[in-house]
């Protein structure tokens, strides 16, 4: 058993040492899982660098080893990222490869979340995966990845509705702006009134307020129109955080 668990060990060492990612301290517990991931993976979404893309991808899985109870979030990273990969190939015309990217994807969502349905992690990962992705699906998938971004939203916001005061802008304003979005996506006209006051009051001064406002005061301006990702995730976060943390 010893020599069993030594060749295991070693053959984990040598993946990390592989990895095309030298620079990103994977074994430092110290930085979340969400924090050695989230620059990578959002390089690939917002940017369509899928070099980065595929590094983050190449990450969860040696995370996954080295981090076997963080196995629910990571997962829910490893489909928000097929996720991604499913659309670039309905939108290049290979519906083969659309599909079946798209099955994956849904698969490790439905894994992600099984053992804890509530799991934030999971939710904001789950939601925002969708909120940036679902109107680029084909017609007939967008309902229900709408449905089930609203879900997540919904998820994460009755946990902290009562402190979003207290929240950082950017995380007030990605869980209010896809909580106002999904809403509008699936017809919720009442969700979304509520939530858009709620914009207004919280986030004042910032790049989701006016577009609540016009959200508001003229419904017709939301059809296609989005709310999320006003403050996106900026690079050298994992960088600061690392340098933060030496400074301890």
């Amino acid at each position: 058993m010893r020599r069993v668990t030594l060749w295991a060990t070693l053959a984990l060492i040598a993946l990390v040492a592989a990895a095309p990612t030298p620079t990103i301290p994977l074994s430092d517990t110290r930085l979340s899982v969400n924090t050695l991931l989230r620059e990578d993976v959002f390089a690939g979404f917002m940017d369509g660098d899928m070099k980065r893309l595929s590094r983050g991808e190449t990450n969860a899985d040696l995370l996954l080893r080295l981090r076997p109870t963080q196995k629910p979030t990571l997962l829910a990273w490893k489909a928000g990222a097929l996720l991604f990969r499913a659309v670039r190939a309905s939108e290049t015309n290979r519906p083969d490869e659309f599909r079946r990217k798209y099955k994956q994807a849904l698969e490790l969502f439905t894994e992600a979340r099984r053992p804890n349905p509530q799991d934030l992690a999971v939710c904001a990962i789950t939601g925002g995966s969708y909120a940036i992705f679902a109107d680029r699906l084909p017609e007939e998938y967008r309902a229900a990845a709408w449905s089930a971004a609203y879900e997540a939203y919904a998820t994460l916001y009755r946990p902290q509705a009562n402190v979003l005061d207290k929240l950082p802008v950017h995380l007030r304003g990605e869980l209010l702006a896809g909580l106002a979005q999904s809403a509008q996506r699936t017809g919720r006209t009442k969700e979304l009134a509520e939530t858009l006051d709620r914009i207004v009051e919280v986030l004042p001064d910032t790049t989701y307020e006016p577009i609540a406002r016009q959200w508001r005061s003229n419904p017709t301006t939301a059809v296609g129109a989005k709310i999320v990702c006003q403050s996106c995730h900026e690079a050298g976060r994992l960088a600061a955080r690392s340098a933060e943390l030496d400074k301890k």
